[in-house]
């Protein structure tokens, strides 16, 4: 059964809130004209003119009525005016049309020219993000937000655009109006007063639910993927998860249904309720219009003009505050969008400019180094005092848990240490600059991500400038032994991986590892770290491999972390880590000789191979 879980409130945003993010229209237009300058204009110049046009075409018609009439009437017909004001009327309806089209056609082509634009600027921005914010939930909830809508920033443009075009309609309209029955103009802000109301009481409902379920929904999209994926197909069938996973979505889609149809119920209800007003009063003006043409005042065009034009008047007001509520609940996306794109994030590393060394001299120092997670009281490792000496290949040893994989992460600046400090050639390492120094590493950790890319693709990640490089792409294939891959691939290097495209191909879990391996020796980095780089090889590949990676790494400083001790003996020195503390640290036969956790580990372990 699903677990149970706590009914989610949305949080109210008030239409104050959501008027305030208004402010952010005029530079979202802005991005948008620079993404093409000639389709804004060509787009605005087609708006204008169709704006126009619906006054025209009710002035045309009433023209036309009144002409049917005089001609009925007349004993001598002179059909030349009429015919005319028919042609009019149908080049003002062919023209219309196309500007319609024009207008969609252009809307498209740069809603989707600036969707790619918003998602290159989340994508890029994200790499200047922390991996501590990433890791943190809270941040994650507002880069979905942030990303959220990208597609539908295309219906936001386009609302607003319509906006503009209907506010010269308006106008238009009002003045025809006015020119005939000033009293209409009363009972038309009648009308709209109620469609006003109900916008306002909705306003930022729908964008409240959103922001309020944002981990949520999350949640369900990966319920979705787990539910049905070639990826956990396996375990869901094995393990017979299909029934929980499925009763797991449905209670939390469920809730959010209920919040959505409570929300649906009150907006449809209260919508009814002012329609009710605003229908009496277009009718009491309808009214006023047929005593005036019966009254001989009006002639049956007046009447045609004038009813067709309240009529249309209505609509427009009515339309342009129901989507004037649609543009404040999306301009609150966009909000989360530009403050995503505006926002300093934390820097681990706000005050480095030092050049790197060319090459390492006396290498890393960890003094008394700790770190605890942000909101966290528990260190996860402390106290932590050891060299990784130039040239030398280090071997990280714990138990799951003892903190190996952070102590990378520290070195690699992904973290800032909580107390203590790392220094590279006696030089902490917050005064280097921060992305030439993670330049300085190759790194495969044991999560490595298996890109659907091509092989060349993936082996290039490495070094992505390097991409074109044929002969450096065979070379780190021909070391990590991947080269034994792409023999049995049909398209060689071209091959696309994975399962997710039609001609892919899925691979091992020790051909993917040899591929990743293949990704640190194309980065040519004065360091290499391995966390848990042969875990998916057998015992013979993972020997061979370790023994080239001594070979081709001999005058580099490496650091090793790996549970298989016939792997890290080869290591010029062993680090032992438990509980977040160094416990021993030396060679192979002195950690023996010690006969603490190393020695036990390693005992343990061979006895499983006798």
């Amino acid at each position: 059964m699903p677990r149970p879980k706590q009914s989610i409130a949305p949080k109210k945003v008030n239409f104050r809130e959501s008027f305030a993010a208004l402010k952010f229209v005029p530079r979202f237009f802005r991005e948008i004209r620079k993404v093409n300058p000639l389709l804004f204009y060509t787009n605005l110049f087609c708006r204008i003119l169709n704006a126009i046009l619906p006054v025209l075409m009710l002035w045309v018609g009433k023209l036309l009525i009144d002409e049917v009439v005089v001609q009925i009437a007349a004993e001598v017909k002179f059909m030349d005016r009429l015919w005319l004001l028919v042609g009019a009327e149908f080049i003002l309806a062919v023209t219309s049309d196309l500007l319609s089209r024009a207008i969609s056609l252009t809307d498209g082509l740069l809603g989707d020219q600036y969707s790619i634009e918003t998602s290159v600027k989340i994508i890029r921005k994200t790499s200047e993000v922390e991996l501590g914010e990433l890791e943190d939930s809270e941040f994650y909830d507002k880069l979905e937000r942030a990303r959220q809508q990208t597609t539908g920033r295309v219906g936001l443009m386009s609302n607003i655009l319509t906006q503009g075009e209907d506010l010269i309609v308006i106008g238009s309209l009002l003045i025809g109006i006015v020119a005939f029955e000033p009293w209409l103009i009363l009972l038309l802000i009648v009308s709209i007063i109620p469609t006003l109301i109900n916008e306002i009481k909705f306003s930022g409902t729908s964008y409240s639910l959103a922001r309020s379920w944002t981990q949520e929904r999350r949640e369900l999209d990966y319920l979705r993927y787990a539910g049905a994926s070639d990826v956990t197909a396996k375990e869901v069938k094995l393990f017979g998860l299909s029934e929980y996973l499925a009763n797991r979505f449905k209670g939390l889609s469920d809730k959010y249904y209920l919040q959505s149809k409570s929300l649906a119920k009150q907006r449809a209800g209260w919508g009814s309720f002012f329609n009710v007003i605003g229908t009496t009063a277009y009718y009491g003006a309808y009214v006023l219009i047929i005593f005036r043409t019966v009254a001989g005042i009006f002639s049956l065009g007046d009447l045609t003009f004038l009813s067709g034009s309240f009529n249309r008047l209505r609509q427009k007001l009515q339309g342009f505050f129901t989507r004037f509520t649609a543009i404040t609940e999306s301009a609150l996306y966009l909000q989360d969008y530009f403050e995503f794109l505006d926002r300093t994030y934390h820097k681990t590393n706000t005050e480095g400019n030092l050049p790197l060394p060319k090459k390492i001299q006396t290498g890393f120092t960890f003094r008394n180094v700790g770190f605890k997670y942000p909101k966290s009281e528990k260190w996860v490792v402390r106290h932590i005092n050891f060299e990784l000496k130039a040239g030398e290949k280090l071997a990280f040893v714990g138990e799951n848990g003892a903190g190996k994989t952070t102590l990378i992460k520290l070195l690699l600046q992904f973290y800032a240490p909580t107390e203590g400090e790392i220094l590279l050639d006696g030089i902490p390492i917050k005064q280097y600059d921060q992305v030439a120094y993670q330049q300085f590493f190759g790194v495969i950790f044991q999560d490595f991500v298996k890109f659907e890319l091509t092989l060349r693709e993936n082996i290039a990640m490495g070094e992505i400038s390097e991409i074109s490089n044929q002969p450096r792409i065979e070379s780190a294939a021909q070391k990590s032994l991947a080269d034994q891959v792409i023999t049995e691939l049909p398209l060689g290097y071209e091959q696309q991986l994975g399962k997710r495209f039609k001609q892919g191909k899925d691979l091992s879990g020790g051909q993917w590892q040899k591929i990743a391996i293949a990704r640190a020796y194309m980065k040519d980095a004065e360091v290499l770290i391995l966390d848990e780089p042969t875990s998916a090889l057998d015992a013979r590949a993972e020997t061979e491999a370790f023994d080239r990676f001594i070979k081709l790494t001999e005058g580099k400083t490496a650091v090793i972390i790996s549970h298989r001790f016939s792997t890290v003996r080869i290591a010029d020195r062993i680090m032992v880590l438990k509980d977040g503390a160094v416990l021993e640290i030396g060679t192979h036969e002195e950690l023996m000789q010690n006969k603490k956790l190393y020695a036990e580990l390693f005992n343990l372990q061979a006895a499983g191979y006798k």
